[in-house]
C-alpha cells in the first residue's frame, strides 16, 4: 500500500478509472451520443492530418491571448487608481459590480455592431471579460494595504508616487496575478461563445459545426483541446508567478476562490 502514498500512482489511477468510466458510458449509451477514447482519437488525428485542429486551436489561443494581454494591460492601472483615488472609487465602484454581472456572451451582438465581424470584436470581447475581474482583484488588494505601511513610508518622506510603486503595488501584486488568471478561464468560455455565433474558424467553430453532420466525436475532440488549452496557460503562468513574482508572495500553484 505504500505505492500508493506516491502522488504520481495516484494520478495514473485516477486517469485510468477516467478512461474506463468514459468508455463505459460509451458502451451504455451507443458511441453516436458518447465516443468512446479510441474514436476521439481517432477523429483528433482526422483533424490533425487535415491540418483544421492545429489551425483551429492556433486561432482561439490568439484570439485569446491577444484580449487576455491587452485587458489585464488596461485593467491593472484602472484597479490601482480606482483603489488609491477616493472620489473615483466612490463613483467606479458601484458601477463596476452592475457591469460585472452581465456575461460576455451578452455583448456579441453589440461588439459586432461596433467592431465589425472580424478579430476585433472577439478580440474587444475577451478584453470585457478580463477586464472587471483584474479591475476587481487590484481594487481589493490595494485596499487591503495595511495603513501602517502607508504612514511608514509618509513618515520617511516617500511621496505619493513613490508609496503607489514601493508599497502599494508589491503589496497588491498577489490580487493582480490572481485576478488575471481568473481572467484567463472566462476569457476561453467567452471566446468559445464569439466563436459559436461570429466565426468561420477557431475551437468554438469546430465544436459548433460539428452538430450539423452528428459528429459528437469532433465536438470531443474540441472539448479535450479546450481543456488542454487552458490547463497548459494555466500552468505556465502560474510558473511565471512562481519563478518571477514569487518575492510578492506569489506562490500558489492554483488561482484562489472567487
Amino acid at each position: 500500500m505504500k505505492i500508493l502514498e506516491k502522488k504520481w500512482v495516484v494520478v495514473i489511477l485516477l486517469w485510468i478509472a477516467c478512461f474506463a468510466v468514459w468508455q463505459l458510458a460509451a458502451l451504455y449509451y451507443g458511441e453516436d451520443i458518447i465516443p468512446g477514447p479510441a474514436q476521439t482519437f481517432r477523429a483528433a488525428w482526422e483533424l490533425l492530418q487535415d491540418g483544421d485542429l492545429v489551425h483551429y486551436i492556433g486561432i482561439s489561443f490568439y484570439r485569446v491571448l491577444s484580449g487576455w494581454v491587452l485587458g489585464s494591460l488596461v485593467a491593472v492601472p484602472v484597479g490601482l487608481l480606482i483603489g488609491k483615488v477616493y472620489a473615483i472609487r466612490v463613483f467606479a465602484e458601484p458601477l463596476l459590480n452592475f457591469i460585472r454581472f452581465i456575461p460576455p456572451i451578452a455583448f456579441i451582438t453589440l461588439f459586432m455592431v461596433w467592431f465589425g465581424i472580424g478579430e476585433q470584436s472577439k478580440i474587444a470581447l475577451i478584453m470585457y471579460a478580463t477586464l472587471f475581474i483584474v479591475v476587481l482583484n487590484t481594487l481589493t488588494g490595494v485596499l487591503s494595504v495595511e495603513e501602517d505601511k502607508i504612514r511608514a513610508a509618509r513618515s520617511m518622506g516617500a511621496s505619493e508616487w513613490q508609496i503607489l510603486l514601493h508599497v502599494v503595488v508589491p503589496a497588491t501584486t498577489p490580487y493582480i496575478f490572481t485576478g488575471v488568471r481568473l481572467a484567463m478561464g472566462t476569457s476561453y468560455m467567452a471566446i468559445i461563445g464569439a466563436e459559436m455565433i461570429a466565426a468561420n474558424e477557431g475551437v468554438g467553430y469546430l465544436i459548433w459545426n460539428s452538430r450539423l453532420y452528428f459528429r459528437t466525436d469532433w465536438i470531443f475532440v474540441g472539448l479535450i483541446s479546450l481543456g488542454l488549452m487552458g490547463f497548459l496557460t494555466d500552468r505556465a503562468f502560474g510558473l511565471f508567478g512562481r519563478k518571477v513574482l514569487y518575492r510578492y508572495g506569489v506562490i500558489h500553484s492554483a488561482p484562489a476562490r472567487r
